[in-house]
């Protein structure tokens, strides 16, 4: 039996020993983090996944290199997909890998002790850099899969908060009003002229009032994708009414030579409401 070999043996020996010691080393008060749970089930479930993390490690000290990218990559993927680690703040997760690896580095220093005089120093230096190599990619792997939840889960938030912050409001009869605040930028005006023309659509609205005035700026390009809207819900029989525009965007307005003949102009949002009420 080679030194690899009994090194793997000897872990195999002391499976569940390491995850006890690994979570002896758990001190975590932060409600967000999964490692703070006092469920007992949750609980059993980390140390579980921690003795399967061990076992794979193990595996590396008589299968190597392939082992490394193969099923232990795998393994280590699955683990960084796992929703309770993706929603734990990522250094703390991070510092349980660090524990973990802190862990099997002891245990090696035993084996070393209890066969110093088998063990050269280039065999010892070699299972720590396997040892080492091993975390770092698990470390890696899961901060790729954490930053690519979190950008998906930033992605949804935007174009919830980007649909709530274009809300056609249903006023008498069926009219509504398009209240647009805020900064808006190209992508923002093409979700905004989406939800708009959908939820017209679904609210059976035949006059709607675009009120701008908590719009402060407004580039040529937004200017533009308002002109689009404006026309968009012609075709589909709407008629519109703006209010609220200030000087700056009147002044890109005319930089692009749109021209509104057909479009309802009024300068204030009471005005423009005061006019919907008459219609109605």
């Amino acid at each position: 039996m080679t030194l690899n070999e009994e090194l793997y043996e000897f872990f195999m020996g002391q499976t569940w020993q390491l995850s006890e010691d690994w979570y002896a080393m758990v001190d975590d008060k932060d409600p967000s983090s999964v490692y703070s749970s006092d469920n007992p089930e949750i609980i059993a479930e980390l140390k579980r996944q921690n003795q399967e993390y061990f076992l794979n490690f193990y595996k590396l000290f008589t299968k190597g290199e392939e082992h490394l990218q193969g099923e232990f990559r795998q393994w280590s993927q699955d683990l960084a997909d796992d929703a309770k680690h993706l929603d734990t703040p990522l250094h703390y997760v991070i510092r349980e890998y660090m524990n973990s690896q802190k862990v099997a580095l002891n245990y090696i220093n035993r084996f070393i002790e209890e066969n110093e005089e088998r063990v050269s120093l280039k065999q010892a230096l070699s299972w720590y850099e396997t040892t080492i190599n091993a975390f770092n990619l698990s470390i890696a792997i899961f901060v790729e899969s954490y930053h690519k939840n979190t950008m998906i889960r930033l992605t949804s938030q935007n174009d919830l908060i980007n649909e709530l912050s274009s809300p056609v409001i249903k006023l008498q009869g069926n009219s509504a009003l398009l209240p647009l605040i805020g900064d808006i930028d190209t992508a923002r005006a093409k979700i905004i002229l989406e939800n708009t023309l959908m939820q017209c659509v679904d609210q059976g609205v035949s006059s709607l009032c675009i009120d701008l005035s908590g719009v402060a700026i407004m580039d040529t390009m937004v200017a533009n994708e308002l002109f689009n809207l404006i026309k968009a819900l012609k075709l589909i029989g709407v008629r519109t009414t703006l209010s609220g525009i200030r000087p700056e965007i009147a002044q890109t307005a005319i930089q692009l030579g749109l021209k509104f003949e057909e479009v309802a102009i009024l300068p204030s949002l009471t005005q423009a409401l005061d006019t919907i009420k008459t219609i109605n």
